[in-house]
């Protein structure tokens, strides 16, 4: 079944939490996929050499949503899981939340730092916006030119966005479709003669 939207960020925000002189920075990023975490987490370490731990948590697409919490040295569960539950517990996905923490000279104790991630990660979401955005697909389908007339007046009767198209000996078109016509608009274009194949990827 496919999920109609999701929720997520709508900029990068930061926040702050500080504790017996342990000061928790945190940083919110809307993201796309592991590639653009990396590069993020890459530039976050770069500018934070100094701080003690760099912890984070992610999660990208929809259900089953793929995800990831990281300690980075602090104790087993202290760190990445108390970052992830904000991001269950306000219903988000594509979203990377990193807390960085400059070390005061007290330690916390485990619960005392579950909390402090959890409210430093807190913080950043607040600060940002979220919302909530449509799940889309772009369907691409390969055509003979037979079949032009007819999907052009799908892609007008239906107001479908073009983001694509290529005319050859195969045509090639590409069309964003909301997840809740995506079946209808299938179905309308399987139905259409001179259609080779059509393909879905999910944006």
């Amino acid at each position: 079944m496919l999920l109609d939207s999701y929720k997520t960020i709508v900029r990068p925000s930061e926040g702050l939490y500080k504790e017996k002189g342990s000061r928790f920075i945190s940083f919110a990023f809307p993201v796309q996929s592991e590639d653009e975490i990396k590069l993020i987490m890459a530039g976050i370490r770069k500018e934070h050499f100094s701080a003690r731990h760099c912890c984070y948590a992610w999660s990208l697409g929809m259900e089953p949503a793929r995800f990831r919490m990281n300690d980075d040295g602090e104790p087993s569960g202290t760190a990445g899981r108390p970052i992830f539950g904000q991001i269950q517990s306000n219903g988000l996905t594509n979203i990377l939340l990193v807390v960085v923490r400059y070390f005061g000279g007290t330690l916390l104790g485990v619960s005392g730092l579950i909390q402090a991630y959890k409210k430093a990660a807190q913080d950043a979401i607040v600060n940002s916006s979220v919302i909530c955005k449509t799940v889309e697909f772009t369907l691409e389908v390969s055509f003979k030119h037979v079949a032009m007339n007819s999907l052009m007046k799908i892609v007008k009767d239906e107001q479908l966005e073009v983001l694509k198209t290529r005319f050859d000996l195969l045509c090639v078109i590409l069309l964003k479709v909301g997840s809740a016509r995506l079946k209808e608009i299938e179905a309308k274009i399987e139905n259409t003669e001179g259609v080779i194949r059509h393909s879905i990827v999910q944006e």
